[in-house]
């Protein structure tokens, strides 16, 4: 039994040895020493280049190196029938809040100005909301997104959510679906998109949505590049 493995080259080593200790009787292969391809049945891969997957004949399972699958749905020859197995890791759960809440408060607290005024050497004082009046959107509910609205709803933030289909999450306003994305933007000052990468949701981020949001409103894409239609992201800039 064997699996094959692709993801950055330094990062090998330390899946080799984490397999030999855990997992033993799994032979260990990375991605430029398949050996005989009839003996992979497991593929633990970020990314791998399309149509390559379908040369393992015997593959019982697929495993994205990551929480979104996107990377392999797209793929027109991933194997049919395999399953595919997305990561829910709870250390990569707490890094993408840490990231949603740091760059939260940093449009809250208007730090890119404290930045350019503390270049300038200049000492100005200008007002900031606390965090119960500045208003929180969250597009995408799932593991990702409820982790990041309870860590924002800690300190307080008004908080909304929205996702394609309708969710109960406490302490968020939640919306869903078409009819529910216009009042969901209409209140959102800082908008954050964790929305997984669908064909619904390819360039969802572009002009007919930012005209939705209230003027000076911020955007923290934490998902993926293709969500958003960066021609249209510069334009509202």
């Amino acid at each position: 039994m064997a699996l094959i493995f692709r993801t950055e080259s330094a990062r090998v080593p330390l899946w080799r040895a984490a397999f030999r200790r855990q997992a033993p009787d799994i032979e260990f292969r990375n991605w430029d020493e398949p050996g005989d391809v009839s003996e992979i049945e497991f593929a633990l891969v970020w990314k791998p280049p399309r149509g390559i997957l379908r040369t393992f004949p015997n593959l019982k399972a697929i495993f994205s190196l990551g929480a979104g699958v996107d990377h392999l749905l797209s793929d027109p020859e991933l194997p049919a029938g395999v399953p595919v197995v997305r990561m829910v890791d709870a250390e990569l759960t707490r890094g993408m809040t840490e990231y949603v809440v740091l760059h939260v408060l940093r449009h809250h607290r208007r730090q890119r100005e404290l930045d350019a005024l503390q270049r300038a050497g200049r000492w100005d004082a200008f007002a900031t909301p606390t965090a119960p009046s500045r208003r929180v959107g969250i597009m995408g509910l799932g593991v990702l997104g409820r982790a990041a609205a309870s860590a924002l709803a800690m300190l307080e933030f008004d908080l909304a959510g929205w996702a394609r289909t309708a969710h109960a999450v406490d302490g968020v306003a939640c919306f869903h679906g078409p009819d529910g994305l216009g009042p969901f933007l209409a209140r959102t000052e800082i908008l954050v998109c964790l929305l997984p990468l669908t064909d619904a949701t390819e360039g969802i981020l572009d002009a007919a949505l930012f005209a939705q949001l209230p003027r000076g409103a911020s955007l923290i894409n934490a998902a993926r590049g293709v969500h958003q239609v960066e021609a249209d992201i510069l334009a509202a800039l």
